[in-house]
């Protein structure tokens, strides 16, 4: 009522008089209406307005009951007085509405709470178009489903239907109700059918219309050329819009998936470059709200994306955003004042400076501050800080109260939209990541009850409860889908940006969100994208336009194979710009296979290789593939900075080897060794991967390591060795778990990178791989390796595969490792020996004398330290491997040293024999074991030996190799080494293998080395190296060898003499001596001095074995033994006899078994006998081989010499005695041809000074003696033998008698021509070629023999054999050359000799000879004997000129010496002897007496050629002879009768002619021959008167004396002459004659009785 006075006091009154009512609640529905309407009344009298709106607010807050037109009418109220003309008013009415519709809603709401618990009915579906069916609806709700469908109708310009009364409205503020309802109410919306209708039916199709103008909006397209007038783009509606948009989208986005999809797609379109800036602006802002809603983000990607026939909204939400970044920097920025202010203000700069020009460098004061901006081809926009990161503060959004559209300032836009893709990667990643966790934590949960392991995140396939599963598999698929969708677009922009940022912090932002979606990617196991972001930022490490493959390669196959297109544009990938204004912090080069320039790395650089680090640190795991991206960008930057590789292989900064040295900035250098740690730690760091990831990591390393190598090809440069320091860091790192990643790694290292061709990445190879191999023995495995056997071997392993490779360095490092390993764990390695072993073995021997060297520097330190350690059964390549060093022909040392540790080894066995002995055993148990159950056959050298012997067979054949190596002096170290061996520890052996060292170490070596000698070259070897002389014996390999021969033949025959014992048992003993024998034989045989002698040594060793005593030795045999065991000679059987025992041989059958208690040792001796008799029959055909004169003579005829000679003949003696039993006449036979042979083989003459006794001592050579030894030794044999060997004494004569005659002839050798020693004086054998050969002197020799023959004669003469086989002919038909010869002899003592020995003989073969007269045995020597005589007192033979009359008369004696034997010997036994020989010897006593003086004697020669006392001695014989009793038969006398008629008569003549003669000559001297003629025949007289006075009257002829008597006168008358010799002669001749002289007797008829 007051009211209604429209006064103004009473109206204040009144109205705060109801507002105090309204306050205490005292107002009834009715009361509410009247003061509505009265209050309607006021303003349309525009009456206290602000008290009004204030009254309004009051009554609809304190309390519900204003309702319906009530309520409408009171809104219209403050709507109306929004429009007034005062200021004020218009405010206070705009906040007065904003707070009524508050209110309404909110009753609804109170409402809503208040019913919550009554059941609802169902409501009917709403599918009438009939906007005021609201029946349904409470009150309140009611009011406001009426109020908010009017707002709608308002805004869109239609008439209100329940705000009645309504005079003007604005859209601006229509929209800000909406949104504010839209906002603070969702609930009504989304709970209410007839809400969501409305916001469905109303709001989205108004919003949409509103829109229009900016849609077909183009900035600068000609206005005039469209039809109608486009309208302009209004800026507060169309931010209105946007906000009523964003919480459109954000609020009911469920309820309305369609039109969001037409706002979202809207929104992208205001970002387009031709719309207002300042629409671009608002449009980032709304976007940006939208990025920071990852929840929301996600349910696009489900509803849009995912469907099938639906805009990709996600993908292109993201898109847009980076064309629009991308379009900020093509496209010249409009809407922009020229002069852009600076906005960090410029207050020193003095005026508005051009932006770009100064690229954000702001010289103040000499400082330089520098913007952070993006800059990007000329392009400079500078980075706002706007929102904190993660909250979406608009600032366009906001502006509410301005009418005109802002100017934006430069970079606004940009700053937007760059957070809008950080907090967009940042809410996807932590979402999903978050979600992946949980999931991740849920199904391990479930799978660690179902006890599977937690696979690995790549590709996690849980097998949980099955709902749980597919729960996951639908999230999954919307994460797949939210990075595929959005990846491309983000990448895009992002590495634009990176490219074009100059701040830190935006590249680390950058940086990091690369990072996040990269490690996302790569838990998702998106390999495409994850590879994009890697290669981004791996590009951002490296300088601009870095060659590098790996990344080209997969930015192509990633990019150009989609580009994608965002609305018909593309968005390409944006390589980096070159001319980016960053700070340069390092110079260096780049890794190629050309040397190129330099290349820099700037300070964004370094960086982007940090958050590379980073990523491979933290995300390893989830990296597979790309591994490879990341470390090849790595090896490059590396490679620039100029890292190298050190110990273990970790990174040290050091200097680029060649080119321009790399240039660091100090910035960057206090940088390196935290990028060379944070490299280690992240190698350290693979540790923590799983085995799959770590697979990738090595897969990478390697294949980076390949492409190194290829670059390394062909050239020294130094290669880079990133890869191989890392592999071998992995390796390091990993040991806990090395078996899984051995094999590629040490294959790769082995097979690829330790063969290549630079010297340095091989190195680096070997130094890697030894470096892992010796850290996996040291490493503490659990087990430990001594537990663990496959892992020793498996790191071993490519220790051994080093053996392969050719280049030396890379094997001295193998080798080198082996020698620390052996020094480390030496102790430990058992089962890994063998291929320790293998290592040194392998080296070869042409790899260099340094690798020899060292592998074996390793075995020395195996065989000095490590024997005992190993396991026994390694025993064996521990000799094979120092076998294999002997014959190693580098160094000559080191094979020695290699026979020396062979001995040391051979010691060490024969020490620990048991122990080894029974580890072999069990070993060889089990193997044999393993080998039946596998149904193979045990294959190991030597096998049916046990064990240990077995490895003694390895020893000595591995001797044996070495014993025929082409350098002496390893064959005579290697040769004394097996023999010693043999010898020291030989009876270690078991009985049976002594059978396989006789037959395949002894025998096989000397055939071998019997080979090598007898096809050695005989070229003389020049000294070795200059500075050794080498000894004329040595200078031809053959001659080396011989050596070699000698010592191998002297060991094995040493062997069967000393272990006779052990070898006799042997089944195939008697084989075994047959084929030593043929050894010796063919050594012997050999054309070689040396050889030949010391074969007859060893020969004459296995002939002095003396058969073991066997008591000792086999106490198993009972004692019995000694029992002399007779051998019976001949065939004899005994009624006992089993069989009789036949020898195989040449000897035939010599034996009969003998029966008794103990066969076996008879079969001993009749072996043993077997044995002798080979060994005679190799004696043999060695002397006859070697002594058989040769066919053909020139200079190279071998002669066999006089020790071997000597030698040989010697063997004789000892062998005999062993064979006496059965030596038969052929076996004499044969021994009487060698020794005939033997004595007959000159000399050389260069060694004739040596052997020949100077010509005029009489001395024998030791081959002379020897020879008669062994006839004496025969001799005397038979002497003591039975009586049937005693027919050999003939042979034993021929044999001697043979010799003899040498003294007059020597024996021929062959055809060969030699010198006589008797013609060749010592002076001149010095001047003789060299190859001439000597014959000996043979006289002493020959008067030796006859010697014995005499003395053998004297002993042998009765015996049968020797008359039967007339020893006693022969004996003088041999005396008879020398005695024939005479002067001619060579040697004068030769004659006088054989007249001695002729003497001796006959003195006791005469005597035998009368014996057997009547036998006629002796018939034919007769004849021989006077021939003798003859030949002897008449020799042909002229004495030498030099003979002086002592000589001649000694000589002259041994003459009457043989008359004298002739009349006490011969002449007395007449009648027993055969009458030819008397009147042979008549005849020659005739020819010797003195009428037998020839006369042809010169005169001065006279007294010495007259044999007188020989001649009167004959005569005196003869005369005796004749006129002896004994004349048995008238003929002899008759013939000495005659002689003297005859001899008488002569003497007269000459007597007559004498005084002729001399009568004539007057005073002249008679010639000498005359005178000696007259003496001879005066002497004759003399002596003719003395016999005929001695002989017995009787016997004496008459006639005779008559003719002696008629001699006086003439005698008489020779008194006158001259000579005293005659005188004297005549005087003797005279004296006799006085016994004539007596008175005459008695009458006697002529002188006959």
């Amino acid at each position: 009522m007051g009211c209604g006075t429209k006064e103004p006091k009473i109206t204040q009154l009144c109205l705060a008089a109801i507002q105090r009512l309204m306050s205490h609640e005292v107002v009834s529905e009715t009361a509410a209406g009247n003061i509505i309407n009265m209050l309607w009344q006021l303003m349309e009298n525009s009456l206290e307005e602000l008290k009004l709106l204030q009254t309004v607010l009051v009554l609809l807050t304190t309390n519900t009951v204003v309702h319906d037109e009530a309520l409408s009418k009171a809104i219209v109220l403050c709507f109306r007085l929004h429009f007034t003309k005062d200021n004020i008013t218009n405010n206070t009415a705009a906040a007065t509405v904003r707070q009524v519709v508050t209110v309404v809603f909110e009753r609804m709401v109170a409402e809503d709470e208040r019913h919550k618990d009554v059941v609802e009915q169902p409501v009917l579906v709403q599918g009438n178009s009939n906007r005021r069916s609201v029946s349904t609806l409470k009150p309140c709700a009611k009011d406001a489903y009426m109020l908010f469908q009017d707002l709608c109708q308002l805004v869109n310009a239609d008439a209100p239907y329940w705000l009645v009364g309504m005079t003007e409205m604005t859209r601006t503020f229509g929209l800000e109700l909406l949104e504010s309802v839209l906002n603070d109410f969702p609930q009504v919306f989304l709970q209410h059918q007839e809400f969501s209708f409305l916001l469905k039916e109303r709001v989205c199709p108004l919003v949409i219309k509103l829109f229009s103008p900016n849609i077909k909006f183009r900035q600068g397209s000609c206005t005039s050329s469209s039809p109608a007038p486009v309208e302009k783009p209004y800026f507060p509606i169309c931010m209105r819009l946007l906000r009523v948009v964003s919480v459109l989208i954000k609020q009911f986005y469920s309820l309305l998936v369609t039109e969001c999809e037409i706002f979202l797609s809207l929104l992208v379109k205001f970002l387009d470059a031709d719309k207002p800036q300042w629409l671009r602006a608002v449009a980032v802002e709304s976007i940006h709200r939208l990025c920071v809603q990852p929840q929301l983000l996600r349910s696009f990607c489900q509803s849009y994306d995912m469907k099938q026939h639906s805009t990709k909204v996600f993908r292109d939400i993201v898109n847009a955003l980076g064309s629009f970044i991308q379009s900020l920097f093509l496209v010249p920025t409009t809407g922009i004042p020229s002069t852009t202010t600076n906005q960090a203000g410029n207050n020193n700069s003095g005026g508005p400076t051009s932006a770009p020009a100064n690229s954000g460098m702001l010289g103040l004061g000499g400082g330089v501050t520098v913007l952070p901006a993006f800059e990007y081809r000329g392009t400079w926009i500078p980075i706002l800080t706007i929102t904190v990161q993660g909250s979406a503060k608009a600032t366009y959004l906001e502006m509410l109260d301005k009418v005109e559209p802002p100017t934006i300032p430069e970079g606004y836009a940009m700053s937007v939209a760059f957070h809008c893709l950080l907090d967009l990667v940042r809410g996807i990643t932590t979402m999903i990541e978050g979600e992946l966790g949980q999931v991740e934590t849920e199904s391990q949960t479930t799978t660690e009850t179902a006890s599977s392991p937690a696979q690995s995140s790549e590709q996690q396939d849980f097998q949980s409860v099955s709902d749980q599963t597919d729960k996951e598999t639908v999230s999954r698929a919307v994460w797949e889908e939210m990075v595929n969708a959005c990846w491309c677009g983000l990448l895009a922009a992002l590495s634009l940006l990176l490219d074009a940022s100059t701040d830190e912090a935006a590249t680390e932002n950058i940086l990091k969100a690369e990072l996040t979606m990269a490690a996302l990617c790569g838990r998702l196991g998106l390999v495409t994208s994850r590879d994009a972001f890697i290669t981004a930022i791996c590009k951002g490490s490296l300088p601009p336009h870095y060659a590098l493959t790996v990344l080209n390669t997969t930015t192509a196959a990633t990019f150009s194979s989609k580009s994608y297109s965002i609305q018909g544009q593309n968005v390409q990938m944006i390589s980096p710009s070159s001319e980016s204004h960053q700070q340069v912090v390092a110079v260096g080069q780049p890794l190629a296979v050309q040397p190129q320039g330099t290349v820099m790395l700037t300070s964004k650089n370094i960086q982007c290789m940090r958050t590379l680090l980073n990523l491979a640190h933290c995300h390893g795991a989830v990296l597979g593939t790309s591994w490879q991206l990341v470390l090849a960008t790595l090896q490059h930057l590396v490679w620039i900075l100029g890292l190298k590789p050190g110990s273990g292989g970790a990174l040290k900064p050091g200097r680029a080897v060649e080119g321009p040295s790399t240039v660091l900035t100090t910035a960057v250098m206090t940088d390196l060794p935290v990028i060379s740690n944070i490299l280690s730690r992240l190698f350290e760091s693979s540790q923590y991967l799983d085995d799959v990831s770590l697979h990738h990591l090595i897969n990478a390393l390697c294949s980076l390591s390949l492409e190194a190598m290829d670059m390394a090809y062909g050239n020294n440069k130094e290669p880079s060795l990133f890869a191989v320091a890392k592999l071998l860091e992995t390796g390091l790192v990993n040991m806990h778990r090395i078996e899984i990643l051995w094999r590629p790694l040490t294959g790769h290292l082995l097979e690829k990178v330790c063969q290549h061709p630079n010297s340095r990445m091989r190195e680096w190879g070997a130094e890697a791989l030894t470096s892992l191999i010796k850290a996996g023995l040291t490493f503490n495995h659990d087990p430990p390796l001594s537990q663990n056997q496959r892992l020793q071997l498996l790191l071993l392993n490519p220790l051994k595969e080093l053996s392969n490779i050719i280049h030396p360095d890379i094997r001295l490092k193998q080798l080198e490792c082996v020698l620390q390993i052996l020094q480390s764990q030496g102790d430990s390695l058992g089962p890994g020996w063998p291929l320790v072993l293998g290592v040194m073995g392998a080296i070869r021997n042409d790899q260099g004398e340094s690798l020899i060297r060292t592998a074996f520097q390793c075995l020395q330190l195996v065989v000095t330290d490590f024997l005992p350690t190993m396991p026994c059964t390694c025993l064996q390549i521990v000799v094979d491997v120092a076998g294999s060093f002997g014959l190693h022909n580098q160094e000559l040392n080191i094979s020695l040293t290699s026979i020396g540790l062979l001995w040391n080894i051979s010691d060490y066995f024969f020490q620990r024999g048991e122990t080894i002995e029974k580890e072999l055993n069990r070993e060889e148990a089990a193997q044999q074991k393993q080998a039946e159950e596998k149904g193979v056959v045990l294959n190991r050298p030597f096998h049916p030996a046990p064990p240990f012997d077995c490895l003694w067979l390895c020893l000595y054949a591995k001797l044996g190799e070495l014993c025929v190596d082409p350098r002496p002096a390893v064959r005579k170290s290697a040769g004394q080494t097996l023999f010693s061996t043999i010898g020291a520890h030989g009876t270690l052996l078991q009985h049976s293998t002594w059978h396989t060292v006789i037959w395949k170490v002894l025998f096989h070596l000397l055939d071998r080395v019997r080979e090598a000698s007898t096809t050695a070259d005989k070229e003389k070897i020049e000294s070795g190296g200059g500075n050794i002389l080498i000894h004329h014996s040595r200078d031809t390999a053959e001659k080396q060898w011989a050596e070699t021969w000698v010592l191998t033949l002297a060991g094995v025959a040493r062997i069967f003499n000393t272990r006779r014992y052990l070898l006799q048992p042997l089944g195939d003993f008697p084989k075994a001596w047959d084929v030593l024998l043929d050894h010796i034989q063919s050594a012997a045989l050999s054309k070689n001095n040396e050889v030949s002698l010391a074969a007859l040594k060893s020969f004459q060793e296995i002939l002095q074995i003396v058969s073991p005593m066997r008591d000792s030795d086999k106490p198993e045999t009972p004692p019995a033994v000694n029992v002399p065991v007779p051998v019976l000679i001949g065939p004899m059987s005994t009624p006992g006899l089993s069989r009789p025992f036949i020898r195989t041989d040449s000897i035939g059958e010599r034996l009969a078994r003998y029966p008794g208690s103990e066969p076996s040792i008879i079969t001993d001796e009749i072996e043993d006998l077997n044995l002798w008799w080979a060994a005679w029959n190799t004696w043999y055909r060695i002397g006859s081989e070697s002594t058989k004169p040769p066919l053909t003579c020139d200079k190279l005829t071998f002669i066999p010499s006089q020790p071997f000679l000597t030698a040989l003949i010697q063997i004789f003696p000892a062998l005999y005695q062993h064979i006496k039993t059965g030596f038969s006449m052929d076996d004499l036979q044969k021994l009487g041809i060698i020794l005939h042979s033997a004595v007959s083989v000159p000399i050389s003459s260069d060694a004739s000074p040596f052997i020949l006794p100077s010509y005029t001592e009489a001395v024998l050579t030791s081959l002379q003696e020897a020879v008669l030894t062994a006839l004496d030794v025969l001799q005397k044999a038979i002497c003591i033998g039975p009586e049937n060997m005693q027919i050999m004494y003939p042979a034993i004569f021929d044999q001697l008698l043979a010799f003899v005659e040498f003294s007059c002839k020597p024996p021929q050798y062959g055809q060969l021509e030699t010198k006589h020693i008797a013609n060749a004086k010592y002076n001149q054998i010095q001047l003789f070629a060299p190859a001439e050969w000597v014959a000996l002197n043979y006289v002493p020799f020959a008067e030796r023999s006859l010697e014995v023959v005499v003395d053998l004669y004297q002993k042998t003469a009765c015996h049968k054999a020797v008359v039967n086989e007339k020893v006693l002919q022969n004996v003088i038909k041999t005396l008879r050359i020398p005695l024939s010869l005479k002067y001619a002899c060579p040697s004068e003592t030769t004659w006088k000799l054989a007249v001695s020995s002729l003497l001796k003989v006959l003195s006791i073969g005469l005597p035998v000879a009368r014996q057997h007269a009547s036998s006629g045995k002796f018939d034919s020597m007769w004849p021989e004997l006077a021939s003798t005589f003859e030949d002897f007192l008449f020799t042909k033979s002229i004495p030498p000129d030099n003979l002086s009359i002592q000589e001649f008369q000694r000589n002259e004696s041994i003459d009457v010496e043989v008359v004298q034997l002739i009349s006490t010997e011969i002449l007395p036994y007449a009648n027993f002897i055969p009458k030819d020989f008397v009147g042979q010897i008549m005849t020659m006593l005739n020819k010797g007496s003195i009428h037998s003086q020839s006369s042809s004697f010169t005169e001065a020669e006279i007294d010495i050629r007259m044999r007188e006392e020989f001649s009167k001695m004959c005569f005196e014989t003869l005369l005796q002879f004749s006129f002896s009793n004994k004349v048995t038969t008238p003929q002899e006398g008759y013939i000495s009768r005659m002689a003297l008629s005859v001899l008488l008569k002569r003497s007269q003549d000459v007597l007559h002619r004498y005084i002729e003669d001399e009568r004539l000559s007057g005073k002249c001297p008679l010639p000498r021959q005359q005178v000696t003629e007259i003496i001879f025949v005066l002497k004759a007289v003399s002596t003719l008167i003395d016999s005929l006075k001695k002989t017995q009257p009787e016997n004496v002829d008459g006639n005779t004396w008559a003719q002696v008597i008629a001699l006086y006168p003439t005698l008489v008358e020779c008194i006158t002459c001259s000579s005293p010799e005659i005188c004297s002669a005549l005087k003797e001749a005279l004296v006799p004659f006085k016994d004539f002289m007596h008175p005459p007797a008695s009458k006697v008829q002529n002188g006959e009785s």
